[in-house]
């Protein structure tokens, strides 16, 4: 087969959360099976791929890392923009990341598409002998947003896999149902409007 029938769908995912919670630790866990001790902070943005196959497709997921920092904000519109899914990631170990959850949300919903795919997720899971978000806590919080949840280690793995591939999964249900074109991200929006129809069944001419 050609490499456009590679993959049948790219969906653009966006890694969201304060500076310093594992965001790029997730990410090249998840695209490389690699973690950085050293993991400086993100200077602006970065995007890795990795293609997976879920329910007999192969769908190759676009995922973008950014640094929390206030000052890169100026991004965040381009940086949300065709996004279909959204991992909104704190450290189980620092409350105040937990406590930014819900402005991350608002500013994810003000640029991204409204039917986006948010998974909550607590990293750094395994810390939990300093672990000072309990985990119901954001279970219920997540519940009550309709956002998914889950508890990652980028460190030990734990997790990571599912993280990702559950969002995916949920964003294939959805574009899937709306029947959206394959392998373009700027066609796998989530809300795919309805054409109006036009006028066209008017009967133009008389019959003489």
């Amino acid at each position: 087969m050609g490499s456009d029938e590679a993959y049948n769908f790219v969906f653009k995912v966006v890694l969201i959360g304060e500076s310093g919670v594992g965001k790029s630790n997730l990410l090249s866990r998840f695209t490389k099976n690699e973690f950085n001790h050293d993991s400086r902070t993100t200077i602006g943005v970065e995007f890795s791929t990795r293609t997976v196959q879920l329910n007999g497709f192969n769908i190759k997921a676009q995922i973008w890392d950014t640094a929390g920092l206030e000052r890169y904000r100026a991004i965040t519109s381009a940086y949300y923009r065709g996004a279909v899914g959204a991992l909104l990631v704190y450290d189980i170990t620092k409350h105040l990341t937990y406590e930014s959850v819900e402005r991350w949300l608002k500013e994810l919903f003000d640029h991204a598409d409204p039917h986006i795919v948010v998974m909550l997720v607590g990293n750094k899971s395994d810390l939990e002998s300093e672990r000072s978000v309990p985990t119901d806590e954001a279970k219920d919080f997540a519940e009550k947003k309709g956002l998914l949840f889950l508890e990652t280690s980028a460190l030990s793995s734990t997790n990571v896999e599912a993280a990702f591939n559950t969002v995916l999964t949920e964003i294939h249900k959805k574009v899937s149902s709306k029947q959206v074109s394959r392998g373009s991200i700027t066609a796998v929006t989530l809300n795919t409007p309805r054409v109006e129809p036009t006028e066209e069944k008017k009967p133009c001419c008389k019959n003489v």
